[in-house]
């Protein structure tokens, strides 16, 4: 596998798959941003919210495990560990790159240039090192250059996404040009507090809502924050 953070990996992909459960549909009570007016990301650790594990809602899901992180993944998924990173990658796929999701412990704190925290609400927070075409064509090589990137709307108006313990992350996502006229988009939850991220590297589209509720899932009751 190759760099974490937002470096370049790689290939294609098959199979859409149902969506996941969310146990803890409320929020979780007391601290910061979580006391009535708009809310925040990354809530306050309470004990208000009960542990609560992303459990599958189907036969096609399991739960995977990074650091005390517990995500659901597609059972037809390959999970890699390494690099500090779990990664899930859909069927087609031998390494982490199109269309796979990453989920990333103490991420900025890892990362060189502190990727995502400074510059997940940039144009160009896509990346750590925004630089590499990341499209079907162009994933294995990383053989083009971008030309830009524009965020792009969520369904939560303020940009929020709340995951199975209650805690809600920064979801961010992009539009990337690149200079022989491909493009990809790209998928970002982060908790600031936490330092995780969940991280869809180039996205394929079929497997678009479900890298959404792959997110939701999250759960980080028994993950160690510094």
């Amino acid at each position: 596998m190759s760099g974490t953070s937002g470096s370049p990996r790689s290939k294609t992909a098959a199979a859409a798959a149902a969506a996941l459960a969310l146990l803890v549909p409320g929020c979780a009570g007391g601290g910061s941003g979580d006391s009535g007016a708009a809310p925040s990301p990354q809530s306050t650790y309470s004990a208000v919210v009960a542990a609560a594990e992303p459990t599958p809602a189907t036969d096609d899901f399991s739960v995977v495990e990074i650091q005390g992180i517990k995500i659901g993944a597609p059972k037809n998924w390959s999970i890699d560990k390494a690099s500090g990173l779990l990664c899930m990658r859909p069927p087609g796929q031998d390494s982490c790159g199109y269309g796979a999701v990453q989920v990333i412990p103490h991420v900025a704190e890892n990362d060189p240039n502190k990727w995502p925290k400074k510059q997940f609400n940039d144009p160009n927070g896509w990346a750590s090192e925004p630089t590499a075409c990341r499209s079907l064509g162009t994933a294995d090589s990383g053989g083009a250059g971008v030309t830009g990137a524009e965020q792009l709307d969520v369904d939560n108006p303020q940009g929020l996404t709340q995951h199975a313990d209650g805690l809600r992350s920064h979801h961010r996502e992009w539009e990337v040009a690149c200079e022989n006229g491909d493009t990809f988009e790209v998928r970002l939850w982060f908790l600031p507090q936490s330092d995780i991220a969940v991280y869809v590297w180039s996205v394929d589209a079929q497997y678009s809502a479900l890298y959404d509720e792959i997110a939701k899932s999250m759960n980080t009751d028994d993950y160690k924050r510094d």
